[in-house]
């Protein structure tokens, strides 16, 4: 197929991989997909055919799903990633007709020049526009001059742990944007907010501009998680702004709760969000 014929194909509404139509999991305008740690309990090839199974037609894949397990294979990866390797997990996501849209790389201040400057090695060979990352405040201007080379977003992922150079609190996303490019972003975990005790329906609506990504869980105030429904959270309301206000932040399922078979799980938490946006 050449490109003008993918364009017209993909002007009539129709996309295709080279294995089949592309999944499509977008409810009422709402782009609901997984952040792959939810199907940590297995590996890579294993998560695509589950997210098959489940519907979900748009992925952020989890570091866990890459990077070596071994700490010194580990920081040799970091420093210089095997590309050829990346292009091809970007390829199985490709091939299973499942969009991917971030990668989440780590970016800690342990981390050298080197080893931040891997992350975006990373993302550009996945072809991917954003990473997401659990990272340290404090190495915020580290990393935004690094996005802004690649033109790479990087959006920092909150959780409920409110110890000093965390994300967890409104402050802390303020604190690391402040001044910054428009590459620095915010990966809003839902769930982790509201465990700490924020709202995060009104920090959506304060902040839509600055998100890339919405983590979807359920969890009571100060904790645990919980099956979708059974918390604080307030995943309907998040998902009607979302529909409403047609903000376009995809919104990825992540299974953290203690439950049974993880697909049947998933399934659960779709299911949910179908019924919050109908």
């Amino acid at each position: 197929m050449t490109r003008r014929d993918f364009g017209k194909v993909a002007a009539a509404g129709v996309c295709t991989t080279a294995f089949g139509a592309k999944i499509n999991s977008t409810i009422a305008g709402v782009t609901i997909g997984a952040q792959t740690y939810s199907f940590r309990d297995r590996p890579l090839d294993a998560t695509i055919a589950a997210m098959k199974e489940v519907g979900l037609g748009e992925a952020e894949l989890w570091d866990g799903h890459y990077l070596p397990k071994d700490a010194q294979a580990l920081k040799a990866f970091r420093r210089n990633p095997a590309l050829d390797q990346m292009r091809e997990v970007r390829k199985k996501f490709d091939d299973a007709g499942i969009e991917l849209y971030a990668v989440t790389y780590p970016f800690t201040k342990s981390l050298s020049d080197e080893e931040l400057k891997g992350g975006f090695e990373i993302a550009k060979a996945m072809g991917v526009k954003y990473i997401t990352s659990s990272a340290n405040v404090s190495v915020a201007k580290r990393i935004d001059s690094l996005a802004q080379k690649y033109k790479i977003t990087v959006g920092f992922h909150n959780h409920s742990n409110k110890a000093p150079d965390e994300f967890a609190r409104p402050e802390d996303f303020e604190e690391a944007l402040r001044g910054a490019s428009k590459y620095l972003a915010i990966n809003l975990d839902i769930g982790h907010f509201t465990v700490a005790g924020y709202d995060p329906v009104s920090f959506l609506e304060q902040h839509h501009d600055r998100i890339i990504v919405l983590h979807i869980k359920d969890g009571k105030v100060g904790g645990p998680f919980v099956p979708f429904g059974q918390g604080d959270t307030k995943i309907k309301e998040v998902l009607q702004v979302l529909k409403t206000k047609h903000y376009p932040i995809p919104a990825n399922i992540e299974y953290e709760y203690k439950g049974g078979d993880t697909v049947e799980e998933v399934k659960k938490c779709f299911a949910y969000c179908k019924a919050a946006l109908a």
